[in-house]
Order: structure tokens, then C-alpha cells, then sequence
């Protein structure tokens, strides 16, 4: 089963769910988990292949679809839940596939669409670290400097660094052979009713107004809302209005 960071507790609400986008972890949702568990349980969650999550050999969206049906099940019953990015598409496909297990989808700054460019740069410059060579963080952050990865991605990347064994919290080979799968969407006819919103950045272009009508048909309840002042990494760069409109979304 995936691995899972819990925050706060139980309450009448439903249970709260967060899934990262491609290089993530659990960790990095900490901030935005912690302002929301104010009044319900916020469970942030490893996707296989990273964080503390098992490793496979495979990494398809209903692969991970199915991961989080199997973390929901365990937990008792249907969940909100947040899905940025890879772990957007990755809700989506649940919603689709598993409809029971979702009561609200917010999708964070991503499309149920093929995508034409891929993020296999960042692997070759993770390989190309010297591992050896990595007392601290800033270490790695240096070399991935050097390799031309920009200033944020550097402090991103390295959060998934397992300093003490000197490697990378995430499957490297798996990510790298199921790229095509990660950039794309599954084929399906299946409709979700459910209530989702999907929230952009407003300097992001994942998420375009051709993009709509295949949203329509397949999340029916779906609505669209942007963020001001920020892009694909909209919790990170405005992490105030993100907790602000997840919350009045949830709670609608």
C-alpha cells in the first residue's frame, strides 16, 4: 500500500486526500495539509515509484487509480481529494474508474489530455549527480545548478534526496521507461458526476480553453477557476489563495 503522512484528525467531514504531481512526495504538501486540517483529516500521500511508497515497474494512471482506491478502501469510505498535476490525472482516472470512492475532485493545474512535452531532462540530470559527492542538500542543489536545472526545481528535486543512503527517493528507471504514459491520458467513455474544479494558474498554460468541452464530457459537474499571480506550481507560489478556494470548494 502507498505510504501516507496523516494531519490532524477525524471529524464529520469527509476526510480529506492529496495526491503530488511527477518528483513530488507527500513532504511537499506539508504546508498546504497543515492549513487545511484545521477542521477535518488531511491524509497527503506517496505515489508508487516515490517518497517512501513501493517501487514498481509500471506507472500508468490506472495503475495509480487503483493505488489510491486500495489507500481509500483501507481508510473506510469516500474522500475529497486534491490532484496536482500527475497526481491530478491520477484522481481523475480514479474518479472515472472508481467513482464511489470520491465525494469532491479539486484538479490543480492539469488536463485529462496528452501532453507534447516531457520532464525526461530532469531524470538525466538526477542520474548525473554525484552522490558520492553529497554531504547536504545544497550540495546536490549545486551540481543540479550546474547542469542548468533552474533555482526552484533544484530545492524541489533534492527534498526527494535520501541523504544518509545517498540515494533518490524515486524509480528513476520506472519513470523513465513509462514517460509516454505519464504524458498522456487513458482512452475511456467513462463519466464522472461528481462535483470537481478545475484550478489553474493563471501564467499556466496546462489547462486551455480548447481543453473544455472533453472536460465537460467526461466530469459533467466540472467548474474552472484560475489563481492569480502564479503558474503550474499554483499551491507553492500562492499558497494563500490555493488553501482558500480548496476550502470553500470543499465545503460548498
Amino acid at each position: 500500500m502507498l505510504n501516507t503522512i496523516r494531519h490532524g484528525a477525524p471529524t464529520d467531514k469527509p476526510t480529506l486526500m492529496i495526491a503530488h504531481g511527477l518528483y513530488g512526495s507527500a513532504r511537499n504538501w506539508g504546508a498546504i495539509a497543515k492549513r487545511l486540517c484545521d477542521d477535518r483529516e488531511v491524509i497527503a500521500i506517496d505515489m508508487r515509484n516515490h517518497g517512501n511508497s513501493p517501487w514498481t515497474e509500471t506507472h500508468s494512471y490506472r495503475d495509480m487509480a487503483d493505488d489510491l482506491a486500495e489507500v481509500i478502501a483501507a481508510h473506510g469510505g469516500p474522500v475529497d481529494m486534491i490532484g496536482h498535476s500527475m497526481g491530478g490525472k491520477a484522481a481523475m482516472t480514479l474518479a472515472l474508474n472508481h467513482p464511489q470512492a470520491l465525494r469532491r475532485l479539486l484538479v490543480a493545474d492539469i488536463a485529462p489530455v496528452a501532453y507534447q512535452h516531457s520532464q525526461i531532462q530532469y531524470i538525466h540530470a538526477m542520474r548525473q549527480v554525484d552522490l558520492a559527492k553529497v554531504e547536504r542538500r545544497s550540495d546536490a542543489e549545486e551540481q543540479l545548478a550546474n547542469l542548468g536545472v533552474e533555482k526552484a526545481l533544484q530545492s524541489f528535486f533534492t527534498q526527494s534526496l535520501d541523504l544518509p543512503n545517498r540515494r533518490w527517493r524515486l524509480n528513476l528507471d520506472t519513470l523513465e521507461h513509462d514517460m509516454p504514459h505519464i504524458m498522456g491520458f487513458p482512452e475511456t467513455d467513462a463519466q464522472w458526476d461528481g462535483s470537481t474544479l478545475f484550478l489553474s494558474g493563471a501564467a499556466s498554460d496546462y489547462v486551455l480553453p480548447e481543453h473544455r468541452p472533453l472536460i465537460k464530457a467526461r466530469f459533467s459537474q466540472s467548474h474552472f477557476a484560475k489563481l492569480p499571480d502564479c503558474g503550474h506550481w499554483l499551491h507553492a507560489e500562492n499558497p494563500r489563495a490555493f488553501v482558500a478556494t480548496a476550502r470553500s470548494f470543499f465545503d460548498a
